[in-house]
């Protein structure tokens, strides 16, 4: 009776001890989706075009993972381009396509990323009269010809140019779209580095024309500055979509080969269901929404 007892026992604490292992690995996996699982700190650098939606992007991003960290910086396309080549940062935010900036090795070297459509428009200090602008008029502004109002059908004022630095991705699809690859004429105007700046600069400058993304355009940006159109075509998502307005890019999440780890995943979000809506809301376009490439 004795040894059938400590038989009784053993066989007992083994079958405990096995269950407690198997209910032990159960924990364990439950821990680790909770926290999340992805983990690490990624750079996406580049476009501040696209830095609005990055940034929210971002931050929707990781709230949903915890452990995982997403610095969003400006600096134009063609710093994004430079940082992602040179392995500074593992995203480059780009306006524009890499062998545009980068020598062709180079450029080789990094994976596009299409996550979604931006539109631009000219825009003018509210003192400006004018609605619309041909682009052979935005050309000869551009190229110092014509520098009053009054030359383009609006009121008698000085046409205060402002630019933007070489780097920027915007600045090469103005070039490319509205000024028929003719580059502006040197040291005319003021230069900003940013969207944001470009915005700041409109509102207290009597005269002053420029263009910017439509995601810095909300409402309340349009109380203070005035969108123009562009042969008497308005910047909006139909016209965009179909082909009627040639300023807009697509936006470029670059990586030195194939992503992995955060940046890929952050790349996947930006271009899920999940993020469409911030995309719309923010004045951007998803890709899928073309009808022209």
């Amino acid at each position: 009776m004795k040894k059938n007892s400590i038989k009784t026992m053993i066989a007992a604490l083994s079958i405990t001890l096995l269950v407690g292992g198997f209910a032990g690995c159960g924990t364990k996996e439950e821990s680790k989706e909770g926290q999340g699982g992805l983990s690490g700190t990624i750079t996406a650098a580049g476009s501040t075009a696209l830095q609005p939606l990055a940034e929210q992007a971002g931050k929707k991003f990781t709230e949903k993972n915890p452990n995982a960290t997403v610095n969003v910086q400006g600096g134009g396309s063609g710093t994004g381009l430079k940082l992602v080549s040179e392995g500074t940062a593992e995203i480059g935010n780009s306006d524009i396509l890499a062998e545009t900036k980068l020598d062709a090795a180079t450029a080789k070297g990094l994976v596009d990323h299409k996550v979604c459509v931006i539109g631009f428009a000219m825009v003018v200090n509210k003192d400006v009269t004018v609605d619309s602008l041909t682009k052979q008029q935005v050309q000869d502004i551009f190229t110092g010809k014509v520098t009053n109002w009054k030359e383009v059908g609006g009121n008698d004022l000085t046409i205060q140019v402002i630019n933007r630095a070489k780097s920027s991705g915007t600045r090469t699809t103005f070039i490319d779209t509205v000024m028929n690859k003719t580059a502006e004429k040197d040291g005319l105007g003021t230069m900003q580095d940013s969207n944001g700046n470009v915005r700041t600069s409109l509102k207290s400058t009597k005269g002053a024309v420029s263009y910017l993304a439509l995601s810095y355009l909300d409402e309340a940006v349009r109380k203070d500055i005035k969108v123009l159109k562009i042969d008497n075509i308005e910047a909006n998502k139909e016209n965009i979509t179909t082909g009627k307005y040639s300023f807009w890019s697509y936006e470029h999440m670059y990586t030195k080969g194939e992503a992995k780890g955060v940046a890929k995943a952050f790349i996947d979000y930006m271009m899920s269901d999940d993020n469409k809506v911030l995309i719309e809301k923010l004045g951007y376009i998803p890709s899928s929404d073309m009808k022209v490439k």
